[in-house]
C-alpha cells in the first residue's frame, strides 16, 4: 500500500511539474555576463526631509556604544554623482538594524530600484552585514528583477562625504553583478 502511494505521489508530482514549466523557456538559454556599475545614494540623515528614520529600538540602546538594537528605515535617491544635483536614477530603499553588541554593526536589507536609463523599471536586492568601522565594506546580491532577474554577486560600499551640519551622508556603491 505504502509503495502504491509513494508512486501515486510521484506520478502526480511529475506531471503536475510538467503542466507548471510545459510552455516555459529555459532559463539559461542566455550566457551570464558581468555588469559593472557605480551609484551614489543620497543619505538624509537629520532634518524635516529626513530619509533615514529611527523606527525601533531596545530598552538598552541609548546606553549601547555600538546602537544596538536601533531599527532603522530609508528610501534614499540614487544618483550618477556625490553631488545631490547629479541625475537621479532610482531609490534605494529598505531597512537596517544594529545588530552586534560589540562593534558597529548593521544588519541590512535593501532594493536598489531604478528608474532612469537602461535599467529603469528593474532592481537589486542586497542583503548582508555592514561593519561601518571598515573602510570598504561588502555585500551579496540576492537577487532582482527586470534586466537583474536572477542575478547575483555582491557591491562594495564606503561612505563618499558626511556634512552634519546639513544632515547629508553621501555613500558610493560599486556593483558587480552577473545577470542573463
Amino acid at each position: 500500500m505504502a509503495l502504491t502511494l509513494t508512486k501515486l505521489f510521484l506520478f502526480s508530482f511529475l506531471v503536475s511539474s510538467t503542466v507548471l514549466t510545459g510552455n516555459s523557456q529555459p532559463l539559461t538559454s542566455k550566457r551570464e555576463k558581468l555588469t559593472r556599475f557605480r551609484v551614489y545614494v543620497q543619505d538624509r540623515i537629520a532634518g524635516s526631509n529626513a530619509t533615514v528614520l529611527h523606527v525601533a529600538q531596545a530598552p538598552t540602546t541609548n546606553q549601547s556604544t555600538t546602537s544596538f538594537g536601533l531599527v532603522t528605515v530609508f528610501d534614499d535617491a540614487l544618483t550618477v554623482g556625490p553631488e545631490m544635483s547629479s541625475k537621479n536614477v532610482g531609490v534605494v530603499q529598505g531597512t537596517s538594524a544594529f545588530a552586534s553588541q560589540s562593534e558597529v554593526a548593521l544588519s541590512m536589507s535593501m532594493n536598489f530600484v531604478f528608474t532612469e536609463g537602461k535599467y529603469n523599471r528593474s532592481s537589486l536586492t542586497v542583503v548582508g552585514r555592514n561593519v561601518l568601522s571598515l573602510k570598504v565594506r561588502e555585500m551579496p546580491i540576492v537577487g532582482g528583477t527586470g534586466l537583474f532577474r536572477l542575478a547575483r554577486g555582491y557591491i562594495q560600499t564606503s561612505s563618499y562625504s558626511l556634512d552634519l551640519k546639513k544632515g547629508l551622508a553621501v555613500l558610493v556603491y560599486d556593483f558587480f553583478v552577473y545577470r542573463y
